[in-house]
């Protein structure tokens, strides 16, 4: 399909992080762009604003009537996300009418295609390694466009683009596009990378693999797509059983036996400093605007990628000092001496696990409560000893109802079930309406919300909540 010849683009599920960068992309690129979401969220908001048309209701009716009554189909595409079920009404109409429908993964494919991509993908850390690869490289002077998978703090958008994305004059190792790669249904494999970061292959998404082994499949079919450079884990490389081949580059928190790890790791006034080695080459004294021991490791892969097209040193100083990181990711709400409080998108065990941890480091001593809401039924039945023993690191432990996003209900498993599991502390149950007023009556030092449902409506709520009673600023956005 020629993307270029379009001139309607009609997004289905456009409230979505890796939806709304398409959007954004294409309004940019001067076509007309409108959609359908489940929900209004600041998101969709800001993308009405912008002068996209939304609609919320699930109704064929709505969809334009420049669409709807168009008899140029061809000129027409409509983009959907797995995360609208088959049974949408507007995607059956669609579909019955003959129109041409593309998955999200589909159609980024098609954009990036005519570029040298670097591509993150993995079961955690994607959006921060993605976003931080991106600020590298702007901090460079590199033109490079990127398609995040959340809002980066430095820009305030989940898209960045370049003066050369789209330019079939620009010679491709000038086209440097900076993408999530998401391996939910497989999207990933829509992408050829000329250099990619895999940072994880826990198990996730078992709904649509069936298994690990499945999942692990389909990475060793990312990895063979890729054209130049694999960067990734010695656990990773292990459990793949990828070959070591020149294409191959290891990286580590710590680790001296790979190419890249960091040396001397310290606190600094709550943020990370570190050395970093990078293939026998030495940057001392960096300091990583973004707390978290876990992103100290990122940000060795996201230097390790910088280096592949040529950053140098000091950008790279530059860069990690200033990096603000990824709206929810380890996102300080409130950092006062009478309370923190912290919101993170962690929704896989080990995610909960690293963000209590560097919570824990970062503020040894204080009691610390976490909110937690549990993200799929599936999810929560796969892992449920595994959130339990993640959520038993904190002091005090509150949950809401499981989000069930794209699932239908699973006989047995709920939230209630999930607290049981949990041994030996201070654990409560609320719903979305009493949350803000229970919490705020909490006795802590520091406040972790985490999740990727619909939490993050009542982190700002809550902020406001927190700030009132400890008579602390004003809520920011």
């Amino acid at each position: 399909m020629r993307l270029d010849k379009l001139t309607h683009i009609y997004f289905l599920g456009i409230g979505g992080i890796g939806m709304s960068a398409l959007a954004r992309y294409f309004h940019a690129s001067g076509k007309i762009v409108c959609g359908y979401d489940k929900t209004q969220t600041e998101l969709t908001s800001e993308l009405m604003a912008e002068g996209i048309a939304i609609h919320f209701e699930e109704n064929s009716l709505l969809i334009p009537v420049a669409i709807r009554e168009s008899s140029d189909k061809e000129n027409i595409l409509v983009v959907w996300t797995p995360a609208v079920p088959v049974e949408h009404s507007e995607l059956l109409w669609f579909q019955k009418n003959g129109f041409s429908i593309m998955k999200r993964a589909q159609v980024l494919g098609l954009i990036v295609g005519q570029s040298k991509t670097i591509a993150v993908a993995g079961t955690h850390g994607k959006s921060t390694t993605t976003t931080l690869i991106a600020h590298i490289l702007r901090t460079a002077k590199i033109d490079c466009s990127a398609f995040l998978g959340g809002i980066s703090r430095n820009y305030n958008t989940n898209l960045l683009l370049g003066k050369r994305l789209g330019n079939e004059n620009v010679p491709i190792e000038n086209n440097i596009v900076v993408a999530e790669a998401d391996e939910y249904d497989r999207s990933f494999l829509w992408l050829h990378p000329s250099i990619a970061i895999i940072t994880s292959v826990d198990a996730d998404h078992l709904d649509i693999y069936g298994n690990e082994n499945a999942m692990h499949n389909s990475y060793r079919d990312f990895v063979k797509q890729v054209v130049d450079k694999a960067i990734t884990k010695p656990q990773v490389i292990e459990t793949l059983q990828l070959p070591k081949d020149k294409r191959l580059i290891s990286y580590s928190l710590d680790n001296k036996e790979t190419d890249c790890f960091a040396e001397n790791i310290r606190i600094d006034d709550g943020y990370y400093a570190f050395d970093l080695v990078v293939f026998e080459s030495r940057i001392s004294n960096l300091k990583l605007g973004l707390p978290g021991r876990h992103n100290v490791e990122n940000a060795v892969a996201a230097v390790a990628a910088a280096k592949q097209v040529g950053v140098d040193d000091e950008s790279i100083r530059k860069a990690l000092t200033s990096f603000k990181g990824v709206k929810r990711r380890f996102d300080f709400r409130i950092r006062n001496p009478k309370i923190i409080f912290i919101d993170d998108y962690g929704h896989h065990p080990a995610e909960l696990f690293a963000c209590i941890s560097s919570v824990k480091e970062l503020f040894p001593g204080k009691k610390v409560t976490g909110v937690f809401q549990p993200h799929l039924f599936s999810r929560t039945r796969d892992f449920a000893d595994d959130f339990a023993r993640s959520l038993e690191l904190l002091d005090d432990v509150v949950l809401l109802d499981i989000y069930p996003a794209r699932e239908k209900p699973i006989p047995g498993i709920s939230s209630s079930m999930l607290l049981e599991k949990i041994q030996g502390r201070k654990k409560s149950l609320y719903s979305k309406s009493e949350l803000v007023k229970k919490v705020t009556e909490h006795d802590f030092d520091v406040l972790v919300t985490m999740g990727a449902g619909d939490i993050d409506q009542l982190v700002e709520p809550l902020e406001k909540s927190l700030r009132e009673k400890f008579k602390i600023g004003e809520v920011r956005s």
